[in-house]
């Protein structure tokens, strides 16, 4: 194209955190409207800009496209592109930002301008991540979008909100610290920071090991995985609603995003030989948080808890290494974002009218709500991996993949699958179903701002539960490439062991 389109979708939402800060003063409610308005246009453009890169982009090359590179950065360039794999997430986060500012309308009262403000930077920092092509630029991107986040828990989260906020920063960094010195030495290594000439390097096994680490100790704590998932529940419990849906939707597949940009192209042969560890490490998460998950009380806490169990699925995925268990991870991780940020809007409905997340506290919700009710039952067989909705896509695919390379580990993670239906059927039945608390004989039904919400999320629901192959035709060629490689390089080691075993042993 012959205008940057991927710098206009990225950074037009920091024109519109420009434009709140010039355009409202103090706190009136002229200025909150205008704050609220300004950051709804400026996500709605950004969106619409970006559905032209869905149109023009050709999912039959693997290669950059939309790439602009300048070298006025020093040592690093501005450097941006996407392929397959990485324009989903683009659109993911393009496609729910109108819906958490609108989601936000009402229930944020205070500082509003400074919300908005908040939301559009962290937009921009969070599409900027999926398409840095440059390792510096990627870091700054990565780590600065836990500045916005950390201000959206921290001031406008719940009771404890200051020791979540620095529970999610600090676990966040001290792994971004160890991928910062990766970085470094694969500088020093390659002489270069720019992603396409690293993606085709081939680095040496003993660098490859301790970058591999590194790295992995950065992108499993976002993901995260277990055992260092216990800063979001937390987290998610203290933020708000739109904050929920964000850190849930797009902040988690940061982590796996890293692990197809960088663990498996770029370190293969460590990749291989730790697949046992990311395999264990996911069964684990998958079956022990499916049972904690099955204890909580707190609604937001039990679908925290679910999306670390799903994460699970997502790693094994990946680090089965084959089409269908990659492409299951990719579209595992679009489906997640959908369905658990519609999640924790269902539970903002009716936090905002009963200011309680307590599950014992509801009960009978169908009798005076029963649009919120069906809407809800979408969203929690989505949950369960219901066939005819986007989880059940996901999961098999990397169930597939996976049960190629380990039957056990397969057969083990499908007792999450079930646990899945256990806590997320318990949950629907215990809110929904039963006799009418008292407290909630006034309770409202959705109206049409929360219906224009939750309208898009079921549609995108449904059709890629029953269409999924515009998603999946969409990452395809990248991930053969991807695969390619890695297979390549794995073929070239184990002819060496196979040839030499004295050598490589050494």
């Amino acid at each position: 194209m012959n205008w940057p389109v991927l710098s206009v979708v990225t950074f037009l939402p920091l024109l519109g955190a420009l434009l709140i800060m010039l355009m409202t003063r103090g706190n009136s409610p002229l200025a909150k409207g205008t704050a609220r308005w300004v950051a709804m246009w400026t996500t709605l453009v950004t969106f619409a800009i970006s559905l032209v890169m869905v149109q023009k982009f050709d999912a039959s090359s693997a290669e950059f496209q939309f790439a602009e590179k300048h070298d006025w950065l020093g040592v690093a360039s501005y450097h941006m592109g996407v392929d397959g794999i990485s324009l989903p997430f683009v659109i993911l986060t393009t496609a729910l930002m109108p819906i958490c500012i609108l989601a936000s309308w009402t229930s944020i009262q205070k500082r509003v301008k400074e919300y908005m403000i908040a939301f559009l930077v962290l937009e921009t920092l969070m599409i900027g991540t999926f398409s840095a092509l440059d390792l510096v630029l990627f870091y700054l991107f990565f780590e600065g979008g836990l500045i916005p986040m950390f201000l959206i828990i921290g001031v406008w989260g719940g009771q404890r909100r200051v020791y979540a906020s620095f529970k999610f920063f600090l676990y966040t960094l001290a792994g971004s610290v160890l991928m910062l010195l990766a970085i470094m030495a694969m500088y020093w290594q390659a002489g270069t920071t720019d992603i396409p000439t690293l993606l085709r390097y081939n680095f040496p096994a003993g660098l490859q090991t301790w970058a591999w680490l590194a790295f992995f100790a950065s992108f499993a704590v976002k993901m995260p995985m277990w055992p260092v998932h216990t800063w979001l529940p937390d987290a998610h419990v203290e933020a708000p609603t739109a904050g929920s849906v964000i850190l849930a939707a797009i902040l988690l597949k940061m982590g796996g995003y890293g692990f197809l940009r960088f663990s498996l192209p770029m370190f293969p042969l460590a990749s291989h030989d730790f697949t046992p560890l990311v395999y264990t490490m996911s069964v684990v998460a998958i079956i022990y948080t499916s049972l904690v998950a099955l204890m909580q009380e707190d609604v937001k806490k039990l679908i925290a808890y679910s999306s670390v169990a799903h994460m699970g699925f997502v790693t094994m995925g990946i680090f089965a290494a084959n089409q269908q268990g990659v492409a299951g991870a990719v579209f595992q991780m679009i489906s997640h974002g959908i369905v658990s940020g519609a999640l924790f809007l269902c539970v903002g409905v009716v936090y905002d009218r009963m200011h309680t997340r307590e599950i014992a506290f509801y009960g009978g919700l169908v009798t005076r709500m029963p649009l919120y009710a069906m809407i809800f039952l979408v969203f929690t067989l989505a949950n369960v991996g219901l066939p005819g909705t986007s989880g059940f896509v996901g999961e098999f695919l990397s169930l597939t993949g996976t049960f190629k390379t380990s039957v056990p580990v397969a057969s083990l993670a499908t007792i999450g699958v079930i646990l899945s239906a256990a806590y997320a059927l318990w949950l629907y039945r215990k809110m929904i179903f039963g006799t009418l608390k008292p407290a909630l004989e006034g309770i409202k039904d959705i109206g049409l701002r929360e219906a224009v919400i939750f309208a898009p999320l079921v549609i995108l629901t449904i059709l890629f539960g029953v269409a999924p192959k515009p998603v999946l035709d969409m990452s395809a060629t990248s991930i053969a490439q991807l695969l390619d490689g890695y297979n390549k390089a794995i073929g070239v080691k184990t002819a060496a062991t196979t040839s030499n075993p004295v050598s490589v042993a050494r």
